[in-house]
């Protein structure tokens, strides 16, 4: 049945000739560490892998086991190729070095092993996501090579570990899908060159989170909860699966638009997405599949990181929602979103009747 069908393999070979030739065996490893990852989540409570481990990351956050274990295995997967002058990673503090009996190449892999690993101990979808740029020459990477902005990866991806095992990934020519044949081991090209609807008619967001918003979002949302009966028009659907992988997913399947924005709750950190492991690929999925990823002020591929666990507001999907969640921040930034109140004419005026 799937005589013919274009494997991952096959694609990348074919998209990433010449200049990016070292590219193709690289996504190669990440696949394979994929399907290694795919393997021990979809095992479930029957892995012995529950629960926390004995640590927590660079973040402060508690560690689970199956956050280690899906760490190990890409670096594991990718270290011995020669394609690779470092890695990094959200679960580790610095950039990983390539150990010294395998050879250096010129790319640099950074990725969030296990995204939404807080779903796994209640059978939801999580997933894997990546990030791949590329220095001039091979070479041991330090800190600083991995500070580049997200308008430089040369590819991008992420895999949805769900009902069926998928990798989505971009190498700058569109957004494709790929499904996991788990009797042949092949992922298998199911969904080329995916776009985004402009327009949508769901959002998602964590509302629990609103009393800390800024008021360009409360506006948004307010907007949408309010439907037929407000300024848009039409009804609105909320979605939250606090998994950003789940949420992409579902974006760059039937449209939507996804917002973690700024927030007041802590003024030292202005986002909660990391910018190099999360913020950066899915915004290159997204912009390569037709859709937007901004912070609210700006696009997220032209932030300048300036630490490897930066953090940054996420507001993406469908190009026009987006759109308009940056004009509200405009008119809030420079005060045209509130009204004009003359004192002439207040309740308590001289015009008073």
């Amino acid at each position: 049945m799937l005589s013919g069908r274009t494997t991952l393999s096959k694609f990348v070979i074919e998209h990433t000739r010449g200049q990016h030739s070292e590219l193709g065996a690289l996504l190669v490893d990440v696949a394979a560490a994929v399907k290694s990852i795919s393997a021990l989540v979809g095992k479930g409570a029957l892995s012995g892998f529950a629960g926390l481990a004995a640590a927590t990351n660079v973040q402060g956050e508690a560690q689970k086991k199956i956050d280690v274990l899906a760490n190990e295995a890409i670096l594991s997967h990718c270290e011995w190729g020669g394609q690779l002058a470092g890695m990094v990673s959200e679960e580790m503090e610095a950039a990983y070095r390539i150990p010294d009996d395998y050879p250096r190449g010129r790319y640099l892999l950074l990725f969030d092993p296990l995204d939404g690993s807080s779903n796994s101990d209640v059978n939801v979808s999580v997933g894997s996501i990546f990030s791949i740029l590329s220095r001039p020459a091979a070479g041991d990477a330090a800190d600083a090579d991995f500070l580049r902005p997200g308008s430089e990866q040369v590819a991008a991806g992420y895999a949805i570990y769900g009902p069926a095992t998928m990798l989505v990934l971009s190498v700058g020519s569109g957004t494709h899908g790929f499904t996991l044949d788990r009797e042949s081991g092949n992922f298998i090209l199911t969904h080329p060159d995916i776009r985004v609807p402009a327009e949508t008619r769901e959002f998602a967001i964590n509302t629990s989170n609103e009393r800390f918003w800024e008021a360009p979002v409360q506006r948004y949302v307010a907007e949408c909860k309010a439907g037929r009966s407000g300024v848009r028009g039409v009804d609105f659907n909320m979605r939250w699966i606090a998994s950003m992988v789940a949420e992409v997913h579902r974006i760059l399947m039937r449209g939507g638009i996804f917002m973690y924005p700024k927030d007041h709750r802590d003024p030292a950190r202005p986002g909660r997405l990391r910018l190099l492991y999360e913020a950066n690929p899915m915004a290159m999925l997204i912009e390569q599949a037709g859709g937007a990823a901004s912070t609210g002020r700006g696009r997220i591929l032209d932030v300048e990181p300036e630490t490897l666990h930066q953090r940054v507001p996420v507001i993406l999907g469908s190009r026009d929602e987006v759109e308009r969640v940056e004009r509200y921040h405009r008119e809030f930034d420079t005060g045209t979103d509130r009204p004009f109140v003359s004192p002439l004419f207040a309740e308590r005026s001289l015009f008073r009747d």
